[in-house]
């Protein structure tokens, strides 16, 4: 009889710690429901939100209507015109402003080292362009002669690959370049810089 009900108290102790152990795995389960659940919810916010910035992006095209039918024009392309056109200018040392620059030379690293359109925004509205520059220019340049000479590049490398209107080009000037070891660039370019 002893022996009955000792094996009686085992069962119920089993069924007591495997009840518990059930609910334990309920909990748990609950648990890692819940945190998926939550992490669900981010990565549906965060995707919502690239998915927008994407359609903002793909939004952003200058569109030209010819007689035979019309050609789009993204952003990107505007922008790695104005790149490489600013870039063109005696005193510019780079464009983009710091993390800019930091994000280009991780790039870089990586070997994505196309950073033409880095430093410069466009804003297309049909056939017209609003674009944003921001830049590093070398020490010893006048800064005003600089950023008009980049503008006007910047305009007729735009207008007259693209067809383009340019209604404005803003500059920003982000930061000078100071050499560590003499004078940056030649003395023409140097002087041409000065020009005002």
């Amino acid at each position: 009889m002893h022996a009955q009900r000792t094996g009686e108290a085992a069962v119920q102790g089993y069924a007591q710690d495997g009840a518990g152990a059930v609910e334990r795995a309920r909990d748990l389960a609950a648990d890692a429901a819940e945190r998926i659940g939550g992490a669900v919810d981010r990565a549906a916010a965060a995707s919502g939100v690239v998915a927008a910035q994407m359609v903002g992006r793909l939004r952003n095209n200058a569109e030209l209507v010819a007689e035979r039918g019309s050609t789009i024009v993204a952003n990107e392309v505007v922008e790695k015109i104005a790149g490489i056109a600013a870039r063109e200018v005696p005193g510019v040392y780079d464009l983009g402003g710091d993390v800019a620059r930091i994000f280009s030379a991780v790039k870089e690293r990586v070997g994505f080292d196309d950073d033409s359109d880095q430093g410069v925004s466009v804003r297309l509205e049909g056939d017209t362009a609003a674009i944003r520059v921001t830049l590093v220019l070398e020490y010893g340049f006048v800064v005003h002669s600089v950023t008009e000479m980049v503008r006007a590049k910047v305009i007729g490398s735009v207008e007259n690959l693209l067809g383009l209107e340019v209604t404005a080009v803003d500059i920003v000037v982000d930061d000078i370049h100071v050499p560590d070891n003499g004078p940056v660039g030649d003395d023409e370019a140097r002087a041409a810089g000065y020009q005002v």
